[in-house]
């Protein structure tokens, strides 16, 4: 079921876009199984002029900082944008916000609803692209019957532990299970809210367009399937997807999105409207004209990948069990190099990355969601210099 509400946000929207353009899960067994613009335009497009610049060949990582320690099962991250990182807790159903100038911490309060189990629980977060006037944070998380999107007042002046208001369910039906329930959301440059889902451990649903699940999904900030999108009043905006957990837009407005394999490649992916990405028939590259090749793949042990971001010409990859961060350099929607894989082992499990203005990203790791070794301070969040 979805949970649609029509605004004037959706009627500009409407107005304005004419066209649209696990490793084994989180690393179970084997066989087991950013800052939004207010525009309203059409859908990023997925091909690039011929004349792209590639970035070198090799970059560099250096870490600047440690920004917070001592998070529990952190998941999602939102950069305020007077400064601040939101912080979603996918065991706790809890929202902190972190000072990222001294590590402070404060709770804003508890997401009622939640239901942790397993891979799920509260899970990615954004801000809405109204957010200077509305104060809206979105939440992906796992319910008692599915995976939903829910919308929620942020009142930094009430009392921590009670900034966050009622939550307004904006889109419900997602499927559920104990793994692959996707969970990242984030609003395109396009002003519409994207969401990557999994197929709860259920295979065929990637394929079946009728489905949520094994998607990514495309709607308008109230939940109605966004305008322009490839099926009629769908909010499938491509399938084919085994268990999506990272999204991303180059500086061209290109989506890239990263997937879990299963037992033999994990993928990054450049997303196209309506576009197949091949599970459970193709793992990997394909030799089907029917499926979309990812950019670029790898062995599950190598990446599980969760997070990406988009920073100095590269995508870059967070890997769980792979437990490092990968860049993928990009002139256009392919790889210009090989990719180059960073902080090896330093950090363990590593879920989330975030673009935090020019070179500098923002790390968040994740050793206490049940499948990592707690190190050194348990999660923290690393403030990055990348080239």
């Amino acid at each position: 079921m979805i949970v649609r509400r029509r605004s004037v946000t959706a009627v500009l929207a409407a107005a304005l876009l004419a066209t649209a353009g696990c490793s084994s899960g989180d690393g179970e067994p084997s066989g087991a199984e950013g800052s939004a613009s207010a525009s309203r335009t059409a859908a990023p497009s997925p091909s690039g002029p011929a004349t792209e610049e590639a970035p070198p060949a090799k970059g560099s990582v250096k870490v600047v900082r440690t920004v917070a320690t001592g998070l529990k099962s952190p998941w999602g991250l939102a950069p305020l944008p007077g400064g601040g990182l939101l912080v979603s807790s996918r065991d706790e159903a809890t929202i902190i916000r972190v000072d990222e100038k001294t590590g402070r911490t404060t709770e804003l309060g508890e997401v009622p609803g939640v239901s942790p189990a397993g891979e799920g629980g509260l899970l990615g977060i954004a801000l809405s692209p109204d957010y200077a006037s509305d104060h809206m944070i979105y939440a992906y998380f796992t319910s008692a019957s599915d995976n939903r999107v829910v919308r929620m007042l942020y009142d930094a002046k009430k009392p921590p532990g009670e900034q966050l208001g009622a939550p307004d369910t904006v889109f419900k039906g997602i499927p559920k299970g104990v793994i692959h329930n996707g969970g990242r959301i984030a609003f395109g440059p396009d002003g519409m809210l994207y969401a990557g889902t999994g197929e709860s451990g259920e295979r065929g649903l990637a394929q079946d367009k009728e489905s949520l699940g094994g998607k990514i999904l495309r709607m308008t900030p109230e939940g109605e399937p966004a305008p322009g999108n490839p099926f009629p009043d769908s909010p499938v905006y491509s399938y084919g997807h085994r268990n999506v957990q990272g999204l991303a837009w180059d500086g061209e407005q290109r989506l890239f999105a990263s997937e879990f394999g299963q037992d033999t490649w994990d993928e990054l992916n450049a997303i196209r409207p309506g576009g197949n990405y091949g599970w459970p028939e193709a793992e990997g590259r394909s030799d089907d004209s029917a499926f979309v090749n990812p950019v670029d793949q790898w062995s599950t042990d190598e990446a599980s990948p969760s997070g990406v971001a988009f920073a100095e010409g590269s995508v870059w990859m967070a890997g769980l069990r792979g437990e490092r961060l990968w860049r993928i350099p990009l002139k256009g929607t392919e790889a210009s190099a090989d990719p180059q894989a960073f902080l090896e082992g330093d950090y363990g499990r590593l879920r989330t990355v975030a673009a935090a203005g020019g070179d500098r990203l923002w790390l968040v790791t994740s050793a206490t969601d049940g499948r990592g070794e707690a190190k050194a301070g348990d999660d923290r969040i690393l403030e990055l210099k990348v080239t």
